[in-house]
């Protein structure tokens, strides 16, 4: 009986062993065909958007040689850019119902739902987008799960992130540390309604502040070289309110990127500037408007996921005169009335997100 057994056990083994050959060779010589073809672009998308996953940057080896991939990189980087925010560019409440706003206002017959909120749908070629408009930017605030300071080793769900801070709606935010998807460590920065909650700039490199002043101005604010006690008097002096931390590094290692518009002029790309994959950025129109995007990707819906170069066109579309990339890949989801409109895009996680320390939230209209 145990032979009988054990002869069963081998051949059951043996067809899982030759189906994963199967798949292997089969992969392999896709990727082949899809880099080594005729298809410039096909190759380089493929390569600089592998390169920007967690677990499967390897697969681009299988194709092209360092040398090749290098060169990849090179030609679809971006340009460095000033990102001191000019507020004076940013003019709160000039809206639909403001009296002074004028004829020439382009959002005078922009409609909004009770809580001052519209969300538009966004096809891209490779990926499927949502857009959350907020008309007043004092409903945009910070919502953590720290206590007191205290962060714990798990962060939350999104949507219990936006629930617990009595928020209506909301995005992920910062960058965190999300190995074994625990999500309760944020890195860099936190300011929560003008406290700093985390309080650590020099911890990683090309690290940036996004976040919100006192005016309700959104500011991008490169926090090179600056120490906690820096941060402090930062914060104090220029009234910041509620904020987080992301990074810009495009290394092979990280490749993170920030700024997308600054006072109205667009970040100079090389090719796409990225990879395609999920992404969440935020931006802010002249009138002060908040603009939150989230797209899918990685294989959602069959969509890869979208480029440096579509968030900006993206954002200079809806009339951002700054705008920010966040935190992407398996964290990007979007939830408004305790739904989620845009949710993480691994398969186990499809109706809710990975566990997150950090959001921004909307909180409901007074």
């Amino acid at each position: 009986m145990l032979k009988k057994i054990m002869g069963i056990a081998g051949k059951v083994l043996l067809v899982i062993l030759v189906t994963l050959l199967i798949v292997t060779g089969t992969l392999y010589i896709m990727l082949q065909k899809c880099c080594n073809g005729p298809s410039e672009a096909a190759r380089t998308l493929f390569i600089t958007t592998i390169l920007e996953t967690g677990q499967l940057k390897f697969l681009a080896n299988w194709v092209c040689s360092d040398e090749e991939i290098q060169k990849i990189v090179d030609m679809n980087s971006m340009e460095m850019v000033d990102t001191t925010v000019d507020t004076s560019l940013i003019s709160i409440n000039t809206g639909a119902d403001d009296p002074e706003a004028g004829e020439d206002n382009p959002y005078a017959d922009e409609e909004f739902d009770e809580n001052g909120i519209r969300i538009e749908e966004i096809s891209g070629r490779t990926f499927f987008a949502k857009m959350m408009i907020i008309k007043d930017p004092s409903q945009v605030v910070m919502a953590t799960t720290s206590t007191n300071g205290s962060w714990g080793e798990y962060g939350k769900n999104l949507d219990e992130i936006i629930s617990d801070r009595g928020a209506i709606g909301g995005v992920n935010a910062g960058i965190y540390v999300s190995v074994g998807n625990k999500g309760g460590q944020p890195l860099g920065v936190v300011v929560e309604n003008g406290q700093i909650t985390y309080n650590q700039p020099g911890g990683l490199t090309g690290l940036y502040m996004i976040g919100f002043n006192n005016d309700n101005i959104l500011i991008i604010k490169d926090l090179t070289g600056m120490s906690a006690a820096d941060f402090e008097r930062y914060v104090q002096e220029e009234g910041i309110r509620d904020a987080h931390c992301f990074q810009e590094e495009s290394s092979d290692a990280n490749n993170h990127f920030v700024s997308l518009i600054s006072n109205g002029e667009a970040r100079v790309l090389n090719g796409t500037g990225s990879g395609a994959n999920p992404r969440t950025a935020i931006g802010q129109r002249a009138d002060g408007a908040v603009l939150f995007l989230v797209t899918d990707g990685r294989g959602a819906s069959g969509h890869l996921g979208a480029t440096a170069s579509d968030l900006i066109g993206i954002m200079q579309e809806y009339g951002a005169v700054n705008a920010a990339n966040l935190d992407g890949g398996s964290s990007s989801s979007m939830v408004y009335n305790g739904e989620y409109e845009m949710s993480s895009v691994t398969f186990y996680y499809k109706n809710s997100s990975w566990k997150l320390p950090t959001a921004f939230a909307v909180m409901p209209k007074n």
